[in-house]
């Protein structure tokens, strides 16, 4: 099956600049995410960037796609890259951030074979959430799934709330229904330039959860439980340095 990796990577992060080009073990961290995309066996692996620091570091590894600066989601910046290269609407697309560097391959693949498998508008993963502090933390973004796997819901939000659960005593957590959402994204490119012909929607704003989007305009998107649970996004540089210190510990 040939599917295209599009990795989104932007150099003015507010809460962590030049994120994209932060050094893991001697590699840039966009580098490792580019190494992720060649292991689960994608057909073409593009980068799409705003910046020409990022085109210099990538620009001998994959082919790199010049955006604008202006976008306000990863998505929206996919839709350029299909624009200018003249992407047919029937590939399939993977979104794979940038600020996943150690994002499994396997699940790269996974989001391909099931967008191919359940043909929704939009194919994604989960992971069971297994510490407390996750369900009530609010950069851990929860999903709830119907029985079909297709998400009913995601919030930073405590969801589901289980009614008489003291969320404050992290020790009176049950985190057996809570799933965190893994934000790879797979979809036809299409698909894409729908989703950023809508409206973008209320909830999608207050939650800044661009996926919300799809949810409004009652497009499917289909959640699997990934075959292998990453370690959570790099954020800030404080998450690169428990990230670091964890690698150093389980050397």
């Amino acid at each position: 099956m040939n599917f295209t990796v599009i990795i989104p990577a932007r150099f003015g992060s507010t809460r962590f600049p030049g994120k994209p080009l932060a050094e893991i073990n001697g590699k840039p961290m966009l580098m490792h995410v580019v190494d992720r995309a060649r292991e689960s066996g994608a057909t073409r692996i593009i980068v799409a960037t705003d910046d020409e620091r990022i085109q210099h570091v990538v620009d001998n590894e994959c082919e790199v796609c010049m955006t604008c600066s202006s976008h306000t989601s990863g998505t929206e910046r996919l839709a350029e890259v299909i624009k200018k290269l003249c992407i047919e609407d029937t590939e399939i697309i993977i979104n794979v951030q940038g600020d996943e560097p150690f994002v499994p391959a396997v699940n790269i693949r996974q989001v391909a074979d099931n967008l191919v498998a359940h043909n929704p508008s939009i194919a994604t993963l989960a992971c069971p959430i297994v510490e407390p502090d996750e369900v009530v933390n609010p950069n851990c973004v929860k999903v709830v799934l119907a029985e079909n796997s297709n998400a009913l819901y995601f919030s930073r939000a405590i969801v589901p709330y289980i009614r008489g659960t003291n969320y404050a005593d992290k020790g009176a957590i049950d985190t057996a229904p809570y799933l965190r959402h893994i934000g790879l994204y797979g979809y036809t490119a299409g698909y894409i330039k729908q989703y950023v012909g809508y409206q973008p929607s209320h909830l999608e704003q207050i939650e800044s959860l661009e996926q919300l989007r799809a949810l409004w305009y009652n497009d499917v998107v289909h959640v699997d439980i990934a075959k292998e649970a990453p370690p959570v996004g790099i954020d800030t540089p404080e998450d690169l340095k428990r990230l670091l210190q964890e690698l150093q510990a389980n050397a």
